[in-house]
Protein backbone atom coordinates (compact mmCIF):
# COMPACT_ATOMS: atom_id res chain seq x y z
CA UNK A 1 0.00 0.00 0.00
CA UNK A 2 1.49 3.35 -1.38
CA UNK A 3 2.56 5.43 1.72
CA UNK A 4 4.02 9.31 0.73
CA UNK A 5 7.29 9.47 2.75
CA UNK A 6 8.95 11.36 0.22
CA UNK A 7 8.59 14.20 -2.77
CA UNK A 8 8.97 11.34 -5.30
CA UNK A 9 7.22 8.56 -3.50
CA UNK A 10 4.18 11.23 -3.10
CA UNK A 11 4.45 11.78 -6.96
CA UNK A 12 4.55 8.19 -7.45
CA UNK A 13 1.31 8.16 -5.14
CA UNK A 14 -0.32 10.95 -6.87
CA UNK A 15 0.30 9.49 -10.25
CA UNK A 16 -1.07 5.64 -8.99
CA UNK A 17 -4.07 7.21 -7.72
CA UNK A 18 -5.04 9.52 -10.54
CA UNK A 19 -4.79 6.79 -12.82
CA UNK A 20 -6.88 4.73 -10.60
CA UNK A 21 -9.81 7.55 -10.23
CA UNK A 22 -9.02 8.19 -13.69
CA UNK A 23 -10.25 4.75 -14.51
CA UNK A 24 -13.21 4.87 -12.37
CA UNK A 25 -14.75 7.56 -13.82
CA UNK A 26 -14.75 6.20 -16.96
CA UNK A 27 -15.85 3.48 -16.19
CA UNK A 28 -19.00 5.11 -15.04
CA UNK A 29 -19.29 7.15 -18.02
CA UNK A 30 -19.40 3.85 -20.18
CA UNK A 31 -22.33 2.39 -17.27
CA UNK A 32 -24.29 5.66 -17.82
CA UNK A 33 -24.08 5.21 -21.41
CA UNK A 34 -24.63 1.44 -21.03
CA UNK A 35 -28.03 2.52 -19.16
CA UNK A 36 -29.09 5.31 -21.20
CA UNK A 37 -28.64 3.46 -24.53
CA UNK A 38 -30.45 0.27 -23.31
CA UNK A 39 -33.43 2.29 -22.22
CA UNK A 40 -34.10 4.28 -25.26
CA UNK A 41 -33.89 0.73 -27.11
CA UNK A 42 -36.18 -0.68 -25.34
CA UNK A 43 -38.21 2.17 -25.03
CA UNK A 44 -37.78 2.74 -29.10
CA UNK A 45 -39.15 -1.18 -29.46
CA UNK A 46 -42.37 -0.78 -26.91
CA UNK A 47 -43.23 2.50 -28.74
CA UNK A 48 -43.50 0.38 -31.86
CA UNK A 49 -45.07 -3.01 -30.48
CA UNK A 50 -46.76 -1.81 -27.62
CA UNK A 51 -47.09 2.10 -27.29
CA UNK A 52 -49.74 2.01 -25.04
CA UNK A 53 -47.38 1.25 -22.31
CA UNK A 54 -45.26 4.17 -22.61
CA UNK A 55 -48.69 6.08 -21.18
CA UNK A 56 -49.15 3.64 -18.10
CA UNK A 57 -47.15 4.73 -15.13
CA UNK A 58 -46.72 0.81 -14.14
CA UNK A 59 -45.27 0.01 -17.17
CA UNK A 60 -43.15 3.11 -17.68
CA UNK A 61 -40.99 2.33 -13.79
CA UNK A 62 -40.53 -1.58 -15.72
CA UNK A 63 -39.24 -0.04 -18.69
CA UNK A 64 -36.57 2.40 -16.99
CA UNK A 65 -35.67 0.20 -13.88
CA UNK A 66 -35.55 -3.10 -15.43
CA UNK A 67 -33.44 -2.41 -18.15
CA UNK A 68 -30.61 -0.54 -15.56
CA UNK A 69 -30.70 -3.35 -12.86
CA UNK A 70 -30.74 -5.96 -15.24
CA UNK A 71 -28.02 -4.75 -18.06
CA UNK A 72 -26.70 -1.44 -17.23
CA UNK A 73 -25.70 -2.29 -13.91
CA UNK A 74 -24.57 -5.87 -14.32
CA UNK A 75 -21.65 -4.47 -16.98
CA UNK A 76 -21.14 -1.29 -14.63
CA UNK A 77 -20.07 -3.75 -11.58
CA UNK A 78 -18.24 -5.63 -14.33
CA UNK A 79 -16.51 -3.10 -15.19
CA UNK A 80 -15.46 -1.35 -12.13
CA UNK A 81 -14.58 -4.96 -10.40
CA UNK A 82 -11.26 -5.08 -12.25
CA UNK A 83 -9.93 -2.18 -10.41
CA UNK A 84 -8.29 -3.35 -6.87
CA UNK A 85 -10.04 -3.22 -3.55
CA UNK A 86 -9.35 -2.83 -0.07
CA UNK A 87 -12.13 -3.36 2.22
CA UNK A 88 -12.64 -0.57 5.77
CA UNK A 89 -12.20 -2.87 9.03
CA UNK A 90 -15.28 -3.94 10.16
CA UNK A 91 -17.05 -3.12 13.50
CA UNK A 92 -19.64 -3.74 14.78
CA UNK A 93 -23.00 -1.12 15.67
CA UNK A 94 -25.41 -1.47 18.61
CA UNK A 95 -28.94 -1.04 17.92
CA UNK A 96 -28.90 2.30 19.61
CA UNK A 97 -26.11 3.44 17.77
CA UNK A 98 -28.49 2.17 14.78
CA UNK A 99 -31.00 4.51 15.41
CA UNK A 100 -29.22 7.67 16.45
CA UNK A 101 -27.14 7.00 12.75
CA UNK A 102 -31.07 6.53 11.14
CA UNK A 103 -32.17 9.53 12.63
CA UNK A 104 -29.07 11.62 10.99
CA UNK A 105 -29.35 10.44 7.92
CA UNK A 106 -32.94 10.89 7.85
CA UNK A 107 -32.43 14.54 8.92
CA UNK A 108 -29.97 15.13 6.60
CA UNK A 109 -31.59 13.43 3.59
CA UNK A 110 -34.67 16.08 4.28
CA UNK A 111 -32.75 19.23 5.07
CA UNK A 112 -30.87 18.68 1.85
CA UNK A 113 -34.47 18.02 0.14
CA UNK A 114 -35.75 21.13 1.29
CA UNK A 115 -32.39 23.23 0.43
CA UNK A 116 -33.12 21.42 -3.57
CA UNK A 117 -36.54 21.96 -3.63
CA UNK A 118 -36.53 25.62 -2.99
CA UNK A 119 -33.82 26.13 -5.12
CA UNK A 120 -35.33 23.82 -7.63
CA UNK A 121 -38.33 26.41 -7.47
CA UNK A 122 -35.95 29.48 -8.00
CA UNK A 123 -34.77 28.04 -10.97
CA UNK A 124 -38.33 27.35 -12.11
CA UNK A 125 -39.68 30.60 -11.30
CA UNK A 126 -36.21 32.35 -13.13
CA UNK A 127 -37.49 30.44 -16.16
CA UNK A 128 -40.35 30.97 -16.52
CA UNK A 129 -41.43 27.36 -16.21
CA UNK A 130 -41.70 24.95 -13.41
CA UNK A 131 -39.09 21.81 -13.19
CA UNK A 132 -40.55 18.53 -13.70
CA UNK A 133 -39.66 16.18 -11.06
CA UNK A 134 -40.01 13.07 -13.53
CA UNK A 135 -39.65 10.53 -10.84
CA UNK A 136 -42.13 12.08 -8.45
CA UNK A 137 -44.48 12.01 -11.84
CA UNK A 138 -43.79 8.39 -12.57
CA UNK A 139 -43.91 7.05 -8.55
CA UNK A 140 -47.10 8.83 -7.31
CA UNK A 141 -49.70 7.22 -9.84
CA UNK A 142 -48.03 4.04 -9.95
CA UNK A 143 -49.36 0.70 -8.29
CA UNK A 144 -48.29 0.36 -4.23
CA UNK A 145 -46.45 -3.37 -4.75
CA UNK A 146 -44.40 -2.01 -7.73
CA UNK A 147 -43.46 1.42 -6.39
CA UNK A 148 -42.29 -0.91 -2.72
CA UNK A 149 -40.23 -3.52 -5.37
CA UNK A 150 -37.68 -0.71 -6.83
CA UNK A 151 -37.72 1.55 -3.88
CA UNK A 152 -37.08 -0.17 -1.07
CA UNK A 153 -35.95 -3.61 -2.27
CA UNK A 154 -34.18 -3.06 -5.64
CA UNK A 155 -32.91 0.49 -4.94
CA UNK A 156 -31.30 0.64 -1.61
CA UNK A 157 -29.92 -2.70 -2.23
CA UNK A 158 -28.13 -1.95 -5.88
CA UNK A 159 -27.32 1.41 -5.06
CA UNK A 160 -25.57 0.85 -1.93
CA UNK A 161 -23.20 -2.36 -3.40
CA UNK A 162 -22.39 0.27 -6.45
CA UNK A 163 -21.59 3.61 -4.42
CA UNK A 164 -20.93 2.57 -1.27
CA UNK A 165 -18.89 -0.61 -1.64
CA UNK A 166 -17.37 -0.41 -5.04
CA UNK A 167 -16.55 3.36 -4.70
CA UNK A 168 -15.27 3.15 -1.41
CA UNK A 169 -13.27 -0.11 -1.50
CA UNK A 170 -11.21 1.25 -4.18
CA UNK A 171 -11.04 5.06 -2.98
CA UNK A 172 -10.34 4.16 0.93
CA UNK A 173 -6.98 3.10 0.72
CA UNK A 174 -6.16 7.06 -0.47
CA UNK A 175 -8.13 8.24 2.50
CA UNK A 176 -11.33 7.74 4.56
CA UNK A 177 -12.11 11.27 3.86
CA UNK A 178 -11.36 11.09 -0.05
CA UNK A 179 -13.66 7.42 -0.04
CA UNK A 180 -16.43 9.22 1.87
CA UNK A 181 -16.96 12.59 -0.18
CA UNK A 182 -16.42 10.86 -3.78
CA UNK A 183 -19.27 8.10 -2.91
CA UNK A 184 -21.50 10.83 -1.61
CA UNK A 185 -20.55 13.29 -5.27
CA UNK A 186 -20.88 10.03 -7.88
CA UNK A 187 -24.14 9.04 -6.22
CA UNK A 188 -25.67 12.56 -6.36
CA UNK A 189 -24.84 12.81 -9.63
CA UNK A 190 -25.67 9.70 -11.04
CA UNK A 191 -29.36 10.01 -10.08
CA UNK A 192 -29.07 13.48 -13.32
CA UNK A 193 -31.25 15.74 -11.72
CA UNK A 194 -31.38 18.22 -9.08
CA UNK A 195 -34.45 17.89 -7.48
CA UNK A 196 -32.27 14.56 -6.27
CA UNK A 197 -28.57 15.59 -6.50
CA UNK A 198 -28.36 17.88 -2.86
CA UNK A 199 -30.31 15.42 -0.91
CA UNK A 200 -28.35 12.11 -2.13
CA UNK A 201 -25.15 13.87 -2.18
CA UNK A 202 -25.49 14.50 1.32
CA UNK A 203 -27.00 11.05 2.31
CA UNK A 204 -24.49 8.88 0.17
CA UNK A 205 -21.48 11.11 2.51
CA UNK A 206 -23.46 9.89 5.41
CA UNK A 207 -23.75 6.16 4.56
CA UNK A 208 -20.20 6.14 3.35
CA UNK A 209 -19.05 6.81 7.08
CA UNK A 210 -20.65 4.63 7.70
CA UNK A 211 -19.60 2.22 5.94
CA UNK A 212 -16.29 3.46 6.08
CA UNK A 213 -16.58 2.97 10.31
CA UNK A 214 -18.52 -0.32 10.45
CA UNK A 215 -17.74 -2.32 7.03
CA UNK A 216 -20.80 -3.88 7.42
CA UNK A 217 -22.60 -3.01 4.14
CA UNK A 218 -26.00 -4.73 5.82
CA UNK A 219 -25.95 -1.14 8.13
CA UNK A 220 -26.02 1.33 5.35
CA UNK A 221 -28.92 -1.11 3.23
CA UNK A 222 -31.05 -0.95 6.20
CA UNK A 223 -31.02 2.65 6.81
CA UNK A 224 -31.58 3.64 3.22
CA UNK A 225 -34.18 1.05 2.73
CA UNK A 226 -36.47 2.48 5.53
CA UNK A 227 -35.36 6.30 3.93
CA UNK A 228 -36.78 4.73 0.91
CA UNK A 229 -40.01 3.89 2.50
CA UNK A 230 -40.71 6.55 4.62
CA UNK A 231 -40.12 9.21 1.95
CA UNK A 232 -40.94 7.21 -1.22
CA UNK A 233 -43.79 4.34 0.21
CA UNK A 234 -45.52 6.00 2.88
CA UNK A 235 -45.23 9.68 1.53
CA UNK A 236 -47.01 8.95 -2.08
CA UNK A 237 -49.92 6.64 -0.78
CA UNK A 238 -50.53 9.54 1.97
CA UNK A 239 -50.28 11.91 -0.64
CA UNK A 240 -52.58 9.67 -2.79
CA UNK A 241 -55.26 9.80 0.02
CA UNK A 242 -55.52 13.81 0.27
CA UNK A 243 -55.75 13.58 -3.36
CA UNK A 244 -54.33 17.63 -3.66
CA UNK A 245 -55.45 17.99 -7.30
CA UNK A 246 -58.95 17.67 -6.05
CA UNK A 247 -58.23 19.97 -3.34
CA UNK A 248 -56.76 22.78 -5.69
CA UNK A 249 -60.09 22.08 -7.76
CA UNK A 250 -62.22 22.69 -4.93
CA UNK A 251 -60.42 25.55 -3.07
CA UNK A 252 -59.84 27.74 -6.55
CA UNK A 253 -63.86 27.35 -7.59
CA UNK A 254 -64.64 29.30 -4.21
CA UNK A 255 -67.11 26.96 -3.23
CA UNK A 256 -67.61 26.33 0.52
CA UNK A 257 -69.76 23.63 -0.42
CA UNK A 258 -67.09 21.81 -2.49
CA UNK A 259 -64.58 22.87 0.31
CA UNK A 260 -66.92 21.22 2.98
CA UNK A 261 -67.77 18.19 0.14
CA UNK A 262 -63.66 17.54 -0.37
CA UNK A 263 -62.92 17.71 3.22
CA UNK A 264 -65.59 14.95 4.13
CA UNK A 265 -64.24 12.99 1.36
CA UNK A 266 -60.61 12.94 2.24
CA UNK A 267 -61.24 13.39 5.97
CA UNK A 268 -58.96 10.44 6.65
CA UNK A 269 -56.13 11.37 4.66
CA UNK A 270 -55.65 14.72 5.93
CA UNK A 271 -55.27 13.18 9.47
CA UNK A 272 -52.56 10.41 8.18
CA UNK A 273 -51.18 13.57 6.37
CA UNK A 274 -50.86 15.54 9.75
CA UNK A 275 -49.76 12.80 11.38
CA UNK A 276 -47.07 12.26 8.64
CA UNK A 277 -46.45 15.97 8.58
CA UNK A 278 -45.27 15.47 12.57
CA UNK A 279 -43.21 12.42 12.57
CA UNK A 280 -40.95 13.93 9.55
CA UNK A 281 -40.79 16.96 11.93
CA UNK A 282 -39.99 14.96 14.75
CA UNK A 283 -37.46 12.97 13.60
CA UNK A 284 -35.82 15.49 11.62
CA UNK A 285 -35.63 17.92 14.56
CA UNK A 286 -33.95 14.85 16.38
CA UNK A 287 -31.93 13.65 13.76
CA UNK A 288 -30.62 17.57 13.71
CA UNK A 289 -30.04 17.85 17.22
CA UNK A 290 -28.00 14.27 17.09
CA UNK A 291 -26.12 15.40 14.51
CA UNK A 292 -25.21 18.57 16.39
CA UNK A 293 -24.09 16.78 19.62
CA UNK A 294 -22.07 14.24 17.30
CA UNK A 295 -19.86 16.84 15.86
CA UNK A 296 -19.40 18.73 19.23
CA UNK A 297 -18.50 15.33 21.08
CA UNK A 298 -15.70 14.41 17.47
CA UNK A 299 -17.89 11.49 16.74
CA UNK A 300 -17.61 12.39 12.80
CA UNK A 301 -13.57 12.20 13.18
CA UNK A 302 -11.96 9.11 11.11
CA UNK A 303 -9.64 6.86 12.31
CA UNK A 304 -5.96 7.31 11.29
CA UNK A 305 -5.62 6.30 7.47
CA UNK A 306 -2.89 4.31 6.68
CA UNK A 307 -2.08 5.83 3.07
CA UNK A 308 -3.52 9.18 2.33
CA UNK A 309 -2.53 11.23 -0.65
CA UNK A 310 -0.26 14.42 -0.24
CA UNK A 311 -2.02 17.81 1.85
CA UNK A 312 -3.33 20.23 -1.32
CA UNK A 313 -3.16 17.18 -4.02
CA UNK A 314 -6.15 15.17 -2.78
CA UNK A 315 -9.19 17.60 -5.52
CA UNK A 316 -6.18 17.40 -8.15
CA UNK A 317 -5.59 13.84 -7.95
CA UNK A 318 -9.04 12.57 -7.51
CA UNK A 319 -11.14 14.99 -9.78
CA UNK A 320 -8.93 16.47 -12.23
CA UNK A 321 -8.39 13.61 -14.19
CA UNK A 322 -9.63 12.70 -17.64
CA UNK A 323 -12.58 10.08 -16.26
CA UNK A 324 -13.31 11.90 -13.36
CA UNK A 325 -13.81 15.47 -15.32
CA UNK A 326 -15.79 13.28 -18.23
CA UNK A 327 -18.32 11.85 -15.30
CA UNK A 328 -18.74 15.10 -13.62
CA UNK A 329 -19.45 17.00 -17.25
CA UNK A 330 -21.46 13.98 -18.01
CA UNK A 331 -23.93 14.14 -15.24
CA UNK A 332 -24.23 17.86 -14.74
CA UNK A 333 -25.01 17.95 -18.62
CA UNK A 334 -28.20 15.90 -17.45
CA UNK A 335 -28.79 17.92 -14.31
CA UNK A 336 -29.26 20.90 -16.69
CA UNK A 337 -30.82 19.39 -19.52
CA UNK A 338 -33.50 18.35 -16.79
CA UNK A 339 -33.43 21.68 -15.66
CA UNK A 340 -34.21 23.36 -19.05
CA UNK A 341 -34.92 21.46 -21.79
Amino acid sequence: MPKPCGEATARSVCKAARKQFSKLGWMFVAGTAVIYAVQFGIGMIVGLLQPEWLTDPDSLILLSMLPMYLIGIPILVLMVKTIPAVQPERHRMKGGQFALAFLICYAAMYVCNIAGTLLTNMIGYLKGSPVRNELQEMILPSNLLVIFFFTVICAPVIEEYVFRKLIVDRAIQYGQGVAIVLSGLMFGLFHGNLNQFIYTVGLGMLLAFLYVRTGNLKITIAIHMIVNFLGGVVSTQILKLVDMDAYMEAALSGDLQDMMAYLADHLAGWILFAGYLFLVLGCTIAGVVLFIVAVCKGRFRLGADKAVLPEGKKFATVILNSGMIAFVVVMTGLILWQLFA
